[in-house]
């Protein structure tokens, strides 16, 4: 019988990490506190206790710590790479009812291309970047090609939080083809086999077969079950919808590991690749009305015979915020490549817990020192760029490929006749900068808050999806709002109408009210929220999404409390 938290003394926390370690080796369990806050704390929100941390090297080591945790009664939470934004893979507080046992799945990183690199298996610690090079013999691409890809993000994680979106014509990271274990109704951990592979019949010869690669084509089938939103292209042409594109709620898109923001172990996931475009050009838009945008949107999206490939917006305040307080991440990304950027926030991460222990070094001590060092760098973005950064308040990077690209010269030529701002056709090294300034501009209002927090409130990284027949997109904030605010940075992907909405509060302002008025603005607009980065520990989960996570984890064992949902085992 199961012992329950307030049951289990030090002996069941010894035997626990006896039977793990016997598992990982002595290496790969971290138990000590300082050690485990790498893991233990989210990348950008949210921290709590844990009882160790373990680094598994097989799938089959996954399935005989999840049967420990089964037998002993221990919360599990799957992570990956931990770049999340709302702390959803880590433990959130110290209120659980139950030991919480972290494993991390980074050392599992295999990826099998099948069908001629048409479609992949991607293994539960694999990661976007590791994708995207071995898809380039193949002339294809992953689904996310710009952000989380940077950061080392997993492949994983993208479906488990229904994730991206920002590349026009693939919609949000989905599968219908995975691999996972969940605990059924009578506390029974199962393995579910739905990637559409003969590998066996037992668990453990499943999980052996598909992470060493034993099977063959004739093994493979190809079931009427989808590897990715093919719908998509649809609905975001569907310009006068009043529902979003996307968002992480929408129950079209929730299935199995699909959205399950870890509330099933995800040992694999199969996914559909992408031709790389032969031909791309970026066209760099600038004007001084949020309704000229608009426009433009609705006429490529609605009478373009081939869809963007993306559509990148940055206001110019963030902008500008993103050239002063990214400008570092920026630099190593240009100058390293983005395979140097998991090993930057790595050390950063370690520089600040180290940091913490010494009593004289401030706090968020690494972003100080990366942003004093970037000051000594000269500026780092395109003349013609800052040209428009002066001219116009709202910029739009868009990127055509093939034959759009034709039909896009065209139509910005004679719209910017008749219509006020301007555009330039990029360079390749425009372009990559012109992306790569967009991306950064991510970690700006982190980066501003740490520099000034001892005068400024919280700070709110908003993530909505708004209709997509909004066309008062742009927000204006009434003043009982506005004036509680010491920052707005406004910027996402306005094809799809996602926007990410960060804020500074000011000191003393109550922001849990600020937030709660915010929220109930983009209620009364129809907006959906989150649209991209899921819930984790900052949103509450409506209830077509948590009743998914119920249905998927009935004892609650899995990532319990996600959403604002219970804590409690059985949900109690």
């Amino acid at each position: 019988m199961n012992k329950t938290f307030n049951e289990l003394d030090i002996s069941d926390h010894i035997e626990i990490l006896k039977f793990i370690r016997s598992i990982v080796g002595d290496k790969h369990l971290i138990t000590s506190t300082w050690k485990m806050q790498a893991y233990s704390k989210g990348w950008r929100y949210g921290e709590g206790k844990a009882l160790a941390v373990a680094k598994p090297s097989t799938l089959v080591d996954i399935w005989k710590i999840l049967q420990i945790c089964v037998e002993y009664d221990v919360i599990v939470i799957m992570q990956a790479a931990n770049t999340g934004l709302t702390g959803g893979s880590t433990p959130y507080g110290d209120d659980y009812d139950r030991p919480i046992l972290i494993i991390n799945t980074m050392r599992i990183d295999t990826i099998h291309t099948i069908n001629n690199g048409k479609q992949v298996l991607g293994l539960s610690g694999s990661t976007l970047f590791k994708l995207e090079k071995m898809l380039k013999p193949f002339d294809r691409e992953p689904h996310s090609v710009i952000g989380s890809s940077c950061i080392g993000a997993s492949i994983v994680g993208g479906i488990c939080n229904n994730s991206g979106g920002a590349l026009v014509k693939r919609g949000p990271a989905y599968t219908e083809m995975s691999l996972y274990a969940q605990i059924t109704e009578n506390g029974e951990l199962e393995l579910i086999n739905e990637i559409g592979i003969d590998l066996g019949t037992t668990p453990e010869d499943i999980l052996n077969n598909i992470q060493k690669g034993n099977f063959n084509e004739t093994q493979i089938h190809y079931p009427n079950k989808l590897a990715s939103d093919n719908e998509y292209h649809k609905r975001i042409r569907d310009v006068n919808a009043s529902t979003p594109a996307r968002f992480n709620a929408d129950t079209r898109r929730l299935y199995g590991a699909s959205g399950c923001a870890g509330k099933v172990a995800v040992f694999a996931v199969r996914l559909d690749t992408y031709p790389i475009p032969k031909r791309n050009q970026v066209f760099y838009i600038g004007t001084n009305s949020s309704y000229v945008l608009g426009k433009i949107r609705s006429d490529i999206l609605s009478s373009f015979d081939t869809l963007p490939v993306s559509g990148e917006y940055i206001h110019r305040d963030c902008y500008d915020a993103a050239k002063k307080y990214s400008k570092d991440t920026f630099i190593a990304i240009d100058k390293m490549g983005p395979s140097f950027i998991p090993k930057l926030f790595e050390f950063k991460r370690r520089v600040d817990l180290v940091a913490a222990k010494i009593f004289f070094l401030p706090d968020k001590f690494s972003d100080k020192l990366m942003q004093f060092l970037s000051y000594l760098w000269p500026n780092h973005l395109p003349k013609r760029m800052e040209e428009y950064r002066k001219k116009f308040e709202h910029h739009w990077i868009i990127e055509l490929s093939e034959e759009s690209i034709e039909e896009g010269r065209a139509y910005f030529n004679e719209f910017f006749k008749k219509n006020e701002g301007s555009y330039f056709e990029c360079t390749d090294k425009e372009s990559q900068k012109a992306i790569l300034h967009r991306f950064v501009a991510a970690s700006a209002v982190a980066r501003y808050h740490a520099i000034h927090q001892k005068k400024l409130g919280d700070m709110m990284s908003m993530d909505i999806a708004f209709p997509r027949n909004e066309k008062d997109w742009f927000e204006v904030l009434p003043p009982e709002i506005d004036d509680s605010l010491d920052l707005k940075l406004y910027y996402g992907h306005l094809f799809c109408h996602v926007l990410h909405q960060n804020y500074v509060a000011k000191k003393g302002v109550n922001v849990q009210k600020l937030k709660e008025q915010l929220l109930k603005s983009y209620d009364e607009r129809g907006a959906e929220y989150p649209a991209e980065h899921n819930v984790g520990h900052e949103y509450i989960a409506k209830p077509a999404l948590s009743n998914f996570y119920k249905n998927l984890d009935p004892s609650n064992t899995f990532n319990p409390g996600i959403g604002g949902t219970s804590k409690r085992k059985d949900w109690k």
